[in-house]
């Protein structure tokens, strides 16, 4: 009888050396540290406003698993879903048919936000102002309006004001244009958070919206800044997305998070089933991605802390 052959059993490859067990081993990695993560929140109240005007940057997804990500950590957070579309709102599992009181009511007809906050079913922490289909005309009906510019700041500083248990982040999703809705969210945040996908043409447009930021800074609100720069759709295969990646924070050094959004099978269909990637796959390299993200913009507040296993 044969016998086999020992060394052509043996393999000069070790699993271990594969691009899929770095990656594997990583994220495990990744898990522990944020397993490990400790917050102290400043005590105040962020609100961000989330903007790009280029469509398909990962903009909506962005916030509703960032708002997740911050929830999951302990923080109470408010998404205002000032997009038609109304995919924020769908992504938190709130309702938003045409009867539901939505952001239109508070910025046409004077509701307080509080009449229309929802608790979504993810988290207690995480509650929706949400979106109907009516918010589409809104642009038209705010031109006539007095203080068109200011309605959503106005009605966010009385409800803030009125709250019994504090707020600590409120984070706008802004429709993929530059008009009267994503003017109200520019005037009523402190900070702006741009998600830039990982593709060509990236920068594109970007000009556009910075100085529309200038112009409000200038004429309606002086407090607003460019807090951070998200890069998403992020493919480390490809010599493209490093490109711009590298592009990006060549450019904006300061504001570009360390953090980058991978392409994710598990985020895209997260929505569909009503929910966060947070919620769907909690342990997803996407879901991890918007986990360290979410460290990262905590730790950026001068007032805040973040300690990891006990190092700060």
């Amino acid at each position: 009888m044969k016998q086999p052959d020992e060394s052509a059993a043996e393999s000069p490859f070790s699993f271990d050396d594969t691009p899929l067990a770095r990656e594997i081993a990583d994220l495990s990695a990744r898990r522990r540290n944020l397993e490990g993560v400790d917050i102290s929140l400043s005590g105040r109240t962020r609100v961000i406003t989330v903007s790009n005007q280029k469509g398909g940057v990962g903009k909506t997804t962005s916030t509703v698993n960032l708002a997740a990500a911050l929830a999951s950590m302990g923080a109470r957070v408010l998404v205002i879903d000032l997009d038609p579309q109304g995919n924020a709102s769908t992504a938190l599992g709130v309702p938003h048919d045409s009867e539901t009181p939505s952001v239109y009511d508070v910025l046409i007809d004077d509701f307080p936000i509080a009449d229309i906050v929802q608790t979504s079913p993810e988290s207690p922490n995480l509650l929706c102002a949400p979106s109907t289909i009516h918010l589409a005309g809104a642009e038209i009906e705010l031109v006539s309006q007095v203080a068109r510019e200011h309605r959503l700041k106005t009605a966010l500083d009385t409800y803030l004001t009125e709250l019994t248990e504090r707020l600590d982040f409120v984070i706008i999703d802004c429709p993929p244009s530059l008009g009267l809705l994503t003017i109200n969210a520019f005037t009523a945040a402190h900070e702006l958070l741009i998600p830039i996908q990982c593709e060509y043409y990236a920068l594109e447009g970007l000009s556009q919206l910075l100085g529309t930021v200038r112009m409000i800074q200038k004429h309606l609100n002086t407090t607003l800044h460019l807090s951070t720069i998200m890069l998403t759709m992020y493919d480390g295969r490809t010599r493209l997305a490093q490109q711009v990646a590298e592009e990006v924070r060549e450019h904006f050094p300061e504001e570009v998070l360390h953090t980058m959004i991978p392409r994710s099978v598990r985020v895209s269909e997260a929505p569909s089933f009503g929910q966060t990637v947070i919620a769907y796959d909690g342990q997803s390299a996407g879901a991890i991605a918007y986990r360290e993200a979410a460290v990262e913009i905590i730790g950026r507040d001068k007032d805040s802390s973040v300690t990891i296993e006990g190092t700060p």
